[in-house]
């Protein structure tokens, strides 16, 4: 259902300035639209919803240098980047593991080893998050809750859950991307 009361060019100067209304606004006016556009690139609902929380995030973060003429063009723009680099950075991601777990893919042992790895490494950086983030993250990634789930057991705001959510997600993108590092360790140590 579309907004009828949203004017892109007062919402744009709104968020230039900095007005948090500004960024609720376009997110509820968008995110459909843009979840749409990233689905049908990815063709997954969990990476596609990624794809623009990164993008509002950005958006949101780089608020004062931006030249936005049409709102629309430029998200529907940065879904299509955002779509190609994810592609990249997995291609990229699994070259690099190829090259540093050279196994075979009928190997399960190693395969369930750093994957075991992995999840220990993603369970320690949530356990850095905020206690309120943390315990939404838990709850709608390892529990399965819904954002109205969350926000009855929490009381709590859903639009609180959804940014405690973005939150934790954005800390936690930025965490593993030391893995890389983590992984150049490990081969280090087991890779001789």
């Amino acid at each position: 259902m579309k907004n009828h009361s949203f004017n892109e060019e007062s919402v744009l100067e709104s968020l230039k300035k900095g007005d948090d209304a500004a960024i609720s606004k376009i997110y509820e006016h968008y995110w459909q639209r843009l979840l749409a556009i990233a689905y049908n690139h990815t063709g997954e609902n969990d990476t596609a919803s990624e794809i623009v929380q990164e993008i509002l995030i950005d958006l949101w973060n780089r608020r004062e240098v931006l030249e936005i003429d049409s709102l629309t063009n430029y998200l529907g723009a940065a879904v299509k980047y955002a779509v190609y680099n994810h592609y990249n950075k997995q291609k990229r991601r699994e070259s690099i593991l190829s090259r540093i777990f050279p196994f075979k893919q009928s190997d399960p042992g190693h395969e369930k080893i750093y994957a075991r790895m992995m999840e220990d490494y993603i369970n320690g950086a949530v356990e850095k998050l905020p206690e309120k983030c943390r315990l939404v993250f838990k709850f709608s990634r390892q529990q399965g809750k819904s954002n109205s789930e969350i926000s009855k057991e929490l009381n709590i705001a859903e639009k609180t859950v959804e940014a405690h959510l973005t939150k934790a997600l954005a800390s936690l993108r930025y965490s593993l991307k030391n893995v890389g590092m983590f992984t150049v360790c490990l081969l280090a140590l087991f890779g001789r």
